[in-house]
């Protein structure tokens, strides 16, 4: 088919239908406002996702006397506990944010986890040398080397997972293509 033609079809070979308003790869196009709405909401979610569990998380084992009460020194080993269910809750931060998104899962995923990496470097310059209660300088170093692993897995998972949960709710957040 001739791209420069005019009409239904006329520029499938570009890769976009013009008949059905699809581009790329069979996402629908839709409004662009509404759609960077929907990836700042998702990349919000992503956020508050990893933000609740890991605050629930401290709260609970502070409350629980497994982490001494706050501003004293913890051990090490409480910290590498820290550092385990950060990387899971980084890791599930990511995959809701890549089930919410509109389009492109793994990117989305990607821009949270790079969003993570730039929290926990400023994190790690706000605490660095701020005193034992900070913790070790491992402990904001290895969040730092852990975001990015971490939304590449989670956004993994989604892209895996196909059509899921979110696909229900959200029919054009698929991340394979129906062909029909």
């Amino acid at each position: 088919m001739n791209p420069l033609a005019h009409g239904p079809g006329a520029y499938e070979v570009a890769g976009i239908n013009s008949a059905s308003h699809e581009f790329d790869k069979g996402i629908p196009a839709r409004d662009p406002p509404r759609r960077l709405w929907r990836s700042a909401l998702a990349l919000l979610g992503g956020f508050v996702t990893v933000v609740a569990l890991s605050l629930g998380t401290d709260l609970g084992l502070h409350a629980a006397g497994i982490f001494p009460p706050w501003g004293q020194a913890m051990e090490d080993k409480l910290f590498l506990l820290a550092t385990a269910y950060r990387i899971a809750y980084g890791m599930a931060g990511s995959y809701v944010t890549a089930w919410l998104a509109p389009s492109r899962p793994m990117q989305h995923a990607l821009v949270g986890g790079a969003i993570g990496l730039v929290l926990s470097a400023l994190g790690a310059v706000a605490t660095w040398n701020r005193g034992p209660a900070f913790g070790p300088h491992w402990y904001p170093l290895a969040l730092i080397a852990t975001a990015m692993p971490c939304a590449w897995v989670g956004g993994k998972l989604r892209e895996h997972q196909g059509y899921g949960a979110g696909s229900e709710v959200f029919p054009h957040n698929n991340t394979q293509r129906h062909t029909t």
